[in-house]
Formats: structure tokens, C-alpha cells, sequence
């Protein structure tokens, strides 16, 4: 069972106790793929059809790209080497700034390291968040496509400006990294430049081809991200690609559940995500300048040599004067710096299942700006801010849950009345229910009346799951004994401690009853065992704040415990 579908029957069980209770003790029971062997690529440059369209082999539907130049009229010059040979062999660059550090290959202009030296790796000691997986081959190589033909530059060596790579400082300003390819007999060229600031994780990515009519850029994605987290499997789980379609909208695909081959564009972005990271390729050089033509064209999927992964291209249309551009992002998945990149870059990562997302995603953004402002204004752990909100939420709630349990308390006072009416109509079903209707009125009976103000605490504890597993805020945080609150307690105290705390609320309603209940017994017992069995490997953060929250009820149940033995029954006039 995965954790979101642990987590809903965690919160479908305490629903149905909780509604479960209050009317029964004491109230009456009353993207697509295309199957064409031919994608053809939107063109508004005006070339004959077919030019830069990629032909797809008919057995797999992977795409079918020809080495050979041919009509493209390119030779490129022969390699020599093996292509993990040649690219340790050749000179690397590097860029560093103070949210990352990059390093790129002379030979095929290609990136070889992405790291986020803002966030430490837990999978590799000492070390930074990497994205580019191990025995990868270096990700963002290009190919130019015209016709059948490819001219693949992955392999050549290339110059770059400047040649000792980039040191950015803060507030220093965006500065650029070119590379250029210059056919040694042709009149073939080739440039790409990537600017960088220091202060963002967007890179902007331009580029020119010459010597060649009208090409189809093809730029390699990669083949996934690395893994950074203790939790493999979860970050397996959410190891996917995903892309924006211009009209079928957000598709995402987990690298284990692939569909392969040529999916028609046009895209707004396509990327790679983890649980907390993200690298992606958007159409246009800024959300302004982005436009239906300069979106990104078809995305292919193929195989990988890596187990569980795929590699994953994407193609743009070249202007008629020779230019492209687009944008990079390689980062975490910070809800802020990706709304302003635009086009929705937000929802890579999307909080919960997709009927949920309207509802989740408002709540969430309010919870994450509490819990910042605390943590910013009293400079509070985030284990202290839980800790602070979860008694918070409790003393907000006050007021809703006083009128809750008083309403059961009128419930338990005409319990009489109830069954009296009940005993006597039974086998006049209108008279039962005028008198029902009766008894509502002068006595103010609801049977849902005591728990439909104690529901409100559940939105707030879903959108904390989400935030849990998705908020890379809180990635990393250790709080006492635990090293991360996003991810479960190593030592399972706190979902121990929870079943604790849930009994104790249980028990100190169970002394207040007016008599005993077999069932309500059971209940006692079990459900704080099987809460302890949801919520062991569910995020310690979540744990922490639920078990709070119960903690701080508990005043409120000793109250109205007292108040409850304190209730005078109404008898039935004449009983």
C-alpha cells in the first residue's frame, strides 16, 4: 500500500469513528500518444511537409533517427572512441553560484553535473543534492534534424567562452557560458549559450544554427534524477516525467509505468521530477516571450540501458533566421520560484490527486504561510512551529467543538424522548417522523449536530499530508531524535505515541458514558492500534502535529466529560 493510500484509510477510518460516535453514543441511530509511424512537428516556417518530422520504428514506436547526414550535406568528423571514453576524456567547465554548482563537457556541450549545493544529499555523505544519476550519460546533448537525415553533435568537441567557466556571487548579475561547434570544412556552425543568475535556478538557454536549411533542434532531456533521499522506495514512487501539453494539459508518468515512444506536441515544458527536484525544459526565453510557436514540439521516450528509467528528448523548431531559445530549470521544487517561471510549472509536482488538488491547494497555501511566519518571526524550529500549530488549530477550534459537545449533550438529555417515540410509532412511519420533526424543534435534536463542527480540523490535517510529502521546506529538518521531519520516525515513537494519545481520548469519553458499550470497547482498543499501523511509515512531521493536536483536546474532553455526567435525561411525559 502506497503512503497517500495509507493515509486515506487512515482518514476514512477516523471519519467513520468520528461520525460513527457522535450518533451512536449517545444520540438515536437514526498526454497522447500517437500510433502514426509519422509525427509531424507544428511548422510555421513555411518548409515543405515532412521536413522535420520524425519517423518512428514500427515495431516499438521509438523514434528511428538516421546517423548519417546524407542530405543535411554535414559530415561531422568521426569520434574514434567509445562515448563513456570520450566523454570522461574530454575537458569540463564549471559554473558556480550560491544555489548550485553545474559542470559541462567540451565535447558535445553537454552537462555532466547538476548539483544543489543549498541541499544536502542523504544517499551520499558530505555531499549536495546531485540530479544527474551515476553512470548517466551527460544530459542536454542536441541534435539537428532536417528531413530524414541528423547531424548529432553530442560527441564534438566544442569551444567555450569563457574557458575557465563561471564563479557567480551574489547580487553579481547573470552571465553567460557559450559554446560554439565550427565544422573544420563546412560552412556549418553551431552556438549555444546559457545565462545564469546567481540569485535564481532558471537558466536562460538561446542558441543559432548555420549552414543548414531550416533544422529540427532535438535536445536530450536525460534519463531521470538521481536519488538524494533515505527513502528510496517513496522517491521511487515519485520519480516521474511529466509534460505540459499546449491543449490536453499536465500528464505526468512514473519512470517504472512508461509509454514509449513519439508524443505529439506542442509542449510548454517537459521535465523530470523526484519527490523534492525537478529539471526542466520550457518553451521560450521568459513567460512573456512565450508563445504557441515557441513552445517545444513532440516529446520522445525511449528505453533506457539504466534499470527503471527512460530517456527522454524533446524537440523545437528552429526560427527562420536561424535562433532558438528556451529556458532551463534545474532546482527544488520550491512553490514560489516555480510560479513565477509561469505556464503552470507549479503543478509539476501537484498536491494530492488531481479531484482534490482545488480544495488542497488553498489550504496548503495557507498552512505553509503560517508555518513560515512562525518559524521566521519567533525563529522557531519547525518541529516547535508543529508543535505551536497544532495547539493553535486546537484553541481556534475551541469555540466549533464547545458548540459540538453541547450539542451532544442535548442529544443525550432527550435520549429518552428519542426511544420513546420510536417505541410507540414504530409501525406508523408518518407519525414517527412528524414527531421526530417535533422533537427537533422544541428540543433543539440533531443527530449530526455534534460532529459536523469537529470535521473541520480534517482538511487542514490532509493538506498537512501533502505538505509533508511534497514541501521541500521541511526536507531535511531534524527535530530531537528525528533527522527529517518529511520523513518517517526512524524509531516509530511518535506514531506510538499517537496510538497513545488517540486511546486517552477515547478512554476519558469512554468514563463520561452514561452506561457501558461493548462495542464502543472495542473500538477503544483498536482503533489506536490500527492508527499506529497507518501512520508508522507516514511522515514524522504529520505525526508530531496530530499527536499535538489530540494532546490538546484533551482538556476540552475532560470537560465535557464532566459536563456529560452532569446531564438530567427528559422523561417521556407519563413514563
Amino acid at each position: 500500500m502506497n503512503t497517500e493510500a495509507r493515509f486515506l484509510l487512515a482518514v476514512l477510518l477516523m471519519l467513520g469513528v468520528l461520525v460513527g460516535t457522535s450518533i451512536l453514543f449517545p444520540p438515536a441511530k437514526a498526454p497522447q500518444t500517437s500510433g502514426a509511424d509519422t509525427l509531424a512537428v507544428p511548422d510555421t516556417t513555411g518548409r515543405p511537409a515532412g521536413r522535420g518530422s520524425i519517423t518512428t520504428a514500427p515495431d516499438t514506436g521509438a523514434p528511428m533517427i538516421p546517423t548519417q547526414p546524407g542530405a543535411a550535406g554535414v559530415k561531422l568528423p568521426a569520434g574514434g572512441a567509445a562515448p563513456a571514453e570520450r566523454s570522461s576524456a574530454a575537458p569540463t567547465v564549471t559554473v558556480t553560484s550560491p544555489l548550485y554548482r553545474y559542470e559541462f563537457s567540451t565535447r558535445g556541450a553537454r552537462m555532466v553535473s547538476a548539483e544543489m549545493t543549498k541541499f544536502q544529499s542523504f544517499t551520499r555523505p558530505d555531499s549536495a543534492v546531485e540530479l544527474v544519476p551515476p553512470g548517466a550519460p551527460p544530459y542536454l546533448s542536441q541534435r539537428l534534424v532536417v528531413g530524414r537525415d541528423t547531424v548529432d553533435l553530442s560527441l564534438q568537441s566544442f569551444t567555450v567562452e569563457p574557458s575557465d567557466g563561471l564563479n557567480l556571487t551574489e547580487g553579481s548579475g547573470p552571465q553567460t557560458l557559450r559554446f560554439v561547434y565550427q565544422h573544420p570544412s563546412n560552412p556549418f556552425r553551431f552556438e549555444i549559450s546559457y545565462t545564469f543568475d546567481p540569485d535564481a535556478y532558471s537558466v536562460t538557454v538561446r542558441g543559432s544554427v548555420t549552414g543548414l536549411e531550416r533544422p529540427l533542434l532535438v535536445t536530450d532531456l536525460g534519463q531521470g534524477l538521481a536519488f538524494n533521499e533515505e527513502d528510496s522506495t517513496g522517491e521511487a514512487r515519485a520519480m516521474a516525467y511529466v509534460g505540459n501539453h499546449l491543449q490536453n494539459g499536465i500528464h505526468s508518468h512514473r519512470l517504472e509505468k512508461p509509454e514509449l515512444g513519439v508524443h505529439e506536441g506542442p509542449y510548454k515544458w517537459v521535465a523530470f521530477k523526484s519527490k523534492f527536484f525537478v529539471l526542466a525544459l520550457i518553451g521560450g526565453e521568459s513567460e512573456e516571450t512565450a508563445s504557441e510557436t515557441s513552445y517545444l514540439g513532440a516529446m520522445v521516450v525511449k528505453p533506457s540501458d539504466l534499470p527503471d528509467r527512460v530517456d527522454v528528448s524533446v524537440t523545437q523548431s528552429v526560427g527562420s533566421d536561424g535562433t532558438f531559445a528556451y529556458r532551463l530549470f534545474a532546482g527544488p521544487q520550491e512553490y514560489a520560484r516555480l510560479a513565477s517561471l509561469g505556464e503552470d510549472m507549479d503543478e509539476v509536482n501537484p498536491y494530492g490527486y488531481r479531484w482534490v488538488q482545488p480544495v488542497v491547494r488553498p489550504i496548503v497555501a495557507v498552512i505553509m504561510a503560517v508555518l513560515t511566519f512562525l518559524h521566521h518571526q519567533l525563529s522557531l524550529g519547525y518541529g516547535w512551529v508543529l508543535i505551536l500549530f497544532g495547539v493553535l488549530m486546537r484553541v481556534v477550534l475551541w469555540p466549533l467543538n464547545q458548540k459540538a459537545m453541547k450539542a451532544q449533550l442535548r442529544n443525550m438529555a432527550v435520549q429518552p424522548l428519542l426511544q420513546d417515540i420510536q417505541a410507540r410509532y414504530k409501525d406508523q412511519p408518518e407519525r414517527l417522523q412528524k414527531e421526530m420533526m417535533k422533537l427537533y424543534k422544541e428540543h433543539g435534536f440533531n443527530p449530526l449536530a455534534g460532529c459536523l463542527p469537529m470535521l473541520l480540523p480534517w482538511p487542514v490535517l490532509i493538506a498537512l499530508f501533502f505538505v509533508f510529502e511534497n514541501t521541500i521546506e521541511l526536507r531535511g529538518v531534524s527535530f530531537f531524535w528525528m533527522p527529517d521531519l518529511s520523513a518517517p520516525d526512524p524509531h516509530y515513537i511518535l506514531p506510538v505515541f499517537l496510538g497513545l494519545s488517540m486511546f486517552l481520548m477515547q478512554w476519558v469519553t469512554m468514563r463520561s458514558l452514561p452506561q457501558s458499550n461493548q462495542q464502543m470497547k472495542i473500538m477503544m482498543w483498536v482503533m489506536p492500534i490500527m492508527m499506529v499501523f497507518i501512520f508508522f511509515r507516514l511522515p514524522s512531521g504529520l505525526n508530531l502535529y496530530y499527536a499535538t493536536a489530540n494532546l490538546a483536546t484533551i482538556p476540552q474532553q475532560i470537560w465535557i466529560a464532566n459536563e456529560r455526567k452532569k446531564v438530567q435525561p427528559l422523561k417521556p411525559a407519563g413514563g
